[in-house]
């Protein structure tokens, strides 16, 4: 769907998903560049595949909701459930015992934030991309 045929709150939505996965690409990137195959050694295998693997998922879902493609929306909620999921899993011992290490600006609590808004907002733009417009 093009830019000028979404509603206006499709397209802020669209602005702020396509903000937040392209930070998730680039925070990937720098891990890769900074750490190389091994910058997830400390998480569980899966975890790092899934990693190094939104290097590029994370890209290819800031394209298709620039795109206004209809499985982008789904894509970015499945997406962010799976990256918190294994971000909450890994760093579940650490939020225990010092949950005030996990609250700023970077890390766990803006990436939950994002991920909270990504899957509430899902369903109502994937119904914008396919041009039906429900009211509120």
């Amino acid at each position: 769907m093009p830019w000028g045929e979404r509603p206006r709150w499709a397209r802020w939505v669209s602005v702020i998903w396509i903000v937040g996965f392209v930070e998730g690409t680039g925070a990937h990137l720098l891990d890769l560049i900074s750490g190389g195959l091994h910058a997830y050694h400390a998480w569980p295998l899966p975890s790092q595949v899934l990693f190094h693997a939104l290097l590029v998922v994370d890209l290819l879902v800031a394209v298709l909701v620039a795109r206004g493609l209809p499985s982008g929306p789904p894509l970015g909620a499945a997406v962010m459930v799976t990256d918190l999921t294994a971000n909450y899993q890994g760093n579940w011992s650490g939020l225990l015992h010092e949950p005030l290490a996990y609250v700023g600006v970077t890390g766990l609590l803006p990436m939950t934030l994002f991920g909270l808004f990504v899957v509430g907002t899902a369903l109502p733009l994937g119904r914008a991309f396919r041009g039906i417009v429900r009211p509120v």
